[in-house]
């Protein structure tokens, strides 16, 4: 009887696991090719970013740079494969939530601010990279007090981010006299900036682009942070003058072993990339619609600097950043 009991118990506790986290606990995941020839494929996106992914409820769609790179992607590969343009379903996909969305079947890829890291490369596969993007600072109109990161080094500074960010202790740690506010979204630290209750919000310089771009009433704008001087982590990383704070890559997540949808994904990303004869690539366009040309302009002149250790046109397909190996800090540099 006890044995019986404990069973129950175990499967029990498996089902509500189950269902605590997906509705289709076990199911196998999609096929991405299959998915287009079928005529309908479920793409995973963010909903609350504008510039990057927002829902739009007048139209029951998604709008921004990552679901305008999605729609090309496979609108691309329907061509291809000489099948009608498929129906799209969007599946927000949080964060925490899109190793698993991906592995139990709920989306067929996603594009969602979705870095590519070799952790992540355990869980699913990615193609891309369709974008370079560094760490940067929101701050108000021309009468802000922080016109630089140098500014941010001072106690009556305040910096927003959201509660337990990377960039925000990236921040804390090379400028320790800043006050750090932590929110749980940024749009309630763009909110607080707007009311002047922080001074600078920091995190991917493009999703803080399409805060500006999508309230321009505002006034803000976006400043580049590098490292002033050679510095180490506190992994003991040597980390030269001038190197931007963080590096991000965003990819497009899809199920592991299917290498065929990988490559087909890169080709379409390449494709979109591809200049056009007399106008911007489709790439281009739809990052200059999502952030706004000043901030495209400032990007590309930024990575064409002599010396630059920024980057702008991505390489679908090549990976190899994440073999790259770091320097050893000096003996007696300190982390």
């Amino acid at each position: 009887m006890a044995g019986a009991l404990r069973r129950t118990l175990v499967a029990l506790a498996v089902l509500a696991s189950c269902l605590g986290v997906l509705t289709a606990c076990g199911s196998n995941p999609r096929n991405l090719l299959d998915s287009i020839r079928s005529g309908h494929v479920i793409l995973g996106a963010k909903f609350d970013q504008p510039g990057l992914g927002l829902r739009d409820p007048t139209r029951d769609d998604v709008v921004g740079f990552d679901p305008s790179v999605s729609r090309f992607v496979v609108n691309h590969i329907a061509d291809r494969l000489r099948v009608p343009h498929p129906r799209i379903t969007w599946r927000e996909t949080p964060s925490a939530q899109r190793e698993a969305l991906i592995s139990y079947g709920e989306v067929d890829m996603i594009a969602a601010t979705y870095s590519i890291t070799t952790s992540r490369l355990a869980k699913v596969d990615f193609a891309g990279p369709y974008l370079i993007n560094y760490q940067g600072l929101l701050v108000s109109g021309g009468n802000s007090a922080v016109k630089a990161l140098a500014d941010l080094d001072n106690p009556e500074r305040i910096l927003c981010s959201v509660t337990g960010s990377t960039p925000a202790q990236n921040v804390k740690r090379e400028l320790p006299g800043v006050q750090l506010q932590e929110f749980d979204s940024y749009s309630s630290c763009v909110e607080a900036l707007r009311n002047n209750k922080v001074d600078a919000l920091t995190t991917d310089e493009v999703i803080l682009a399409g805060y500006a771009h999508f309230f321009p009433q505002y006034g803000m704008r976006v400043l580049s942070m590098v490292y002033d001087r050679d510095a180490c982590s506190p992994k003991g990383q040597f980390i030269p003058q001038g190197r931007p704070f963080s590096t991000e890559r965003y990819g497009i997540g899809l199920a592991k072993g299917q290498p065929q949808s990988v490559d087909a994904v890169n080709e379409a990303l390449r494709a979109m990339i591809a200049p056009r004869p007399g106008r911007p690539s489709a790439w281009e366009e739809a990052l200059r619609s999502a952030v706004g040309n000043e901030m495209v302009d400032a990007m590309a002149a930024r990575a064409a600097a002599p010396g630059s250790r920024f980057g702008f046109l991505p390489a679908p397909g090549d990976l190899s950043f994440l073999e790259s190996t770091s320097t050893p800090c000096p003996p007696g540099m300190k982390r």
